[in-house]
């Protein structure tokens, strides 16, 4: 066939089909692209409008979800420790202060989740733990976002360990307790816990007034637990109130300086001291040994912060006398120059054997209370009932609890008995078969001090003197007292005890200690009890040395010295002025006579009938 015919034919049919290629090219793919692009239009336009809408839901209408969701990652209630109140003595001085610390705390998710990443050793350091420590802590306690790491650290202290950035790894502004006189002041002060609650003495008494009322503020805190807003205060700190106390921080230390150096010098077991205010009751000075320092209790013994001056009871001794014969005085049963038969140091009653340490024989009623004739005073007091002798001790306090509201304090013991054996009777006179404590026996020569009004104790400064309560006249007052100041003569039971151009009296008292229920031959309590200036009292002074183990064990050696020391001090600082500058002895005891229409010689037998 001819090449002609043949090309056309083939040229139509590629034609044909290409043109037919083209069109089903057309139909196929057009079709399926439009389809594809509305659907993956419609999805996301639907999933765009699903968003707004629930952006608009949750923006709007359910805002508060997202707000609680934030505020639960991120906003917190944080308290503001009060300022704890200052502690002053009575003339201003502080006793007790808060000083400004920091804690350090943690949240323990956040040490946990970086343990693999992050050392903690510098973190260790600065707080005195090792990493493991820290670790440790976070694991026991991950369920919790506030941990305790280190507690009041100093603020400089507290700065170097926020330096570390460390996640999770926070502080807290708390404050501190701190007592300027320490030692001098720690018994009666007393000390307050790690969270600032009052444990001891004076910061527990007042605690309520000192510790004040914590405010809570909501903050806003960033990832690693940082404040990055205050957001609310939801309640207003109120710090505490300043507290100030009837003690002079001047007496006190004057105290607790020749008492420390008693015991130390007598090798003493413990002793205590009370100086009061003769004319208001107020408590100037309370010292107790062993003392301790409450700004470091790393050591501390629970026996060491016992205020003994109210928990140590004891068994008075011849401090008791000068009521026994106040007793008699008042009853017009003996008069000062009455002679009183000593029976030569020596007096059997009921069995029992009452001794002195001389033999005196046939004294007066002064010289029983100078020279403290135990044979005396048990014959002055059998002249009257026992009951007599118990209600004047216990209208001097005995037996009863000061309403000092500090804790601890001991009533000690009086007896009420239905019956007296006879001799009951006879030491009781002498301070044997009863005890106190020193801060009571120093309220009970208030009454003698004070024209024998008993005045009530205070740790408040008081503007004007309390009502008090008659106990003895004016002038039996007067005459005890110038037995008291005999006491102190040359040829007394304790001339130690007299302090340079001021009238002095008090009375010593040497006591066996009781122990396991026996009185022990070669244990005492030495005491001594005064006042001053005589003339018109001003202070009284009791200071009790527990069981001297020096040379020297007798009041007039031991406790009388110590009260010179102090009234002398204490005297001056109260600007009192002296009533006897050239020290001239004043009273002088007249010649025996009879002063009374009775027996001029009190006989051995004038218990009968008791």
């Amino acid at each position: 066939m001819p090449p002609v015919s043949v090309a056309p034919t083939n040229t139509s049919v590629n034609s044909v089909n290409k043109g037919a290629n083209k069109k089903s090219v057309t139909e196929v793919i057009v079709p399926v692209s439009t389809w594809r692009y509305k659907v993956i239009g419609l999805i996301f336009g639907g999933i765009f409008l699903g968003l707004v809408v629930r952006a608009t839901y949750l923006q709007v209408i359910d805002r508060d979800y997202l707000q609680s969701q934030g505020n639960a990652r991120y906003l917190r209630v944080q308290n503001e420790p009060p300022t704890r109140g200052v502690i002053r003595d009575r003339n201003g001085q502080p006793l007790a202060i808060s000083t400004p610390v920091d804690s350090i705390w943690m949240n323990p998710s956040k040490i946990l989740e970086q343990q693999k990443t992050y050392s903690y050793k510098k973190l260790g350091q600065l707080l005195g733990k090792s990493p493991n420590d820290i670790l440790d802590l976070a694991e026991r306690k991950k369920s919790r976002e506030f941990v305790y790491l280190k507690r009041h650290l100093a603020p400089q202290d507290a700065k170097k360990v926020l330096a570390l950035n460390v996640p999770g790894i926070n502080s807290v502004r708390e404050y501190k307790r701190y007592y300027p006189a320490a030692q001098v002041t720690g018994h009666v002060v007393g000390f307050t816990n790690i969270d600032n609650e009052g444990q001891e003495g004076l910061e527990l008494v007042f605690n309520k007034q000192l510790k004040g009322r914590s405010g809570r503020t909501q903050v806003l805190r960033d990832r690693v637990g940082h404040v990055v807003e205050h957001v609310e205060q939801l309640s207003r700190v109120q710090h505490g109130e300043d507290v100030t106390v009837s003690i002079d921080a001047r007496i006190q230390y004057l105290a607790h300086r020749h008492l420390e150096a008693a015991v130390k010098k007598h090798k003493a077991n413990t002793a205590s001291l009370v100086a009061l205010n003769a004319k208001t009751g107020e408590v100037l000075a309370m010292v107790s040994m062993p003392d301790f320092n409450p700004n470091d209790r790393s050591t501390l013994k629970s026996r060491q912060f016992k205020n003994r001056s109210i928990t140590d009871s004891f068994e008075p001794g011849s401090t008791m006398k000068p009521f026994t014969v106040a007793m008699a005085l008042e009853a017009g049963v003996i008069a000062p120059q009455t002679i009183v038969d000593t029976e030569q140091g020596s007096l059997f009653i009921g069995g029992s054997r009452i001794t002195d340490t001389k033999k005196l024989g046939k004294v007066t009623v002064n010289e029983v209370i100078k020279k403290s004739s135990n044979v005396g005073s048990a014959k002055i007091a059998m002249m009257m009932k026992p009951r007599d002798l118990y209600d004047t001790y216990s209208e001097l306090g005995f037996g009863k609890k000061n309403k000092l509201t500090l804790k601890g304090e001991q009533r000690g013991i009086l007896a009420n008995r239905k019956f007296w054996r006879p001799i009951e009777h006879a030491t009781m006179s002498y301070g044997y078969g009863l005890s106190v404590n020193t801060l009571q026996l120093a309220r009970s020569y208030l009454a003698l001090a004070n024209d024998g009004v008993l005045l009530p104790v205070s740790l408040h400064p008081v503007d004007a003197p309390p009502k008090g309560e008659r106990v003895f006249s004016k002038q039996t007052v007067a005459q005890v007292s110038k037995m008291l100041e005999l006491a102190v003569s040359d040829t007394g039971t304790a001339p130690k005890a007299r302090v340079d151009q001021y009238r002095v009296g008090g009375k010593t008292g040497t006591a066996h200690k009781v122990i396991d229920g026996k009185y022990q031959d070669d244990a005492y309590m030495s005491v001594f009890a005064g006042y001053a200036p005589l003339s018109d009292p001003e202070l009284v002074l009791v200071v009790m040395i527990d069981d001297p183990r020096g040379v020297d064990y007798y009041g007039g050696l031991v406790a009388a010295p110590v009260f010179s020391d102090v009234m002398a001090g204490a005297l001056r600082y109260m600007q009192v002025p002296p009533d006897n500058i050239d020290n001239k002895f004043n009273y002088q005891e007249k010649p025996v006579e009879l002063m009374i229409a009775r027996p001029t010689v009190v006989a051995a037998d004038a218990q009968g009938g008791h």
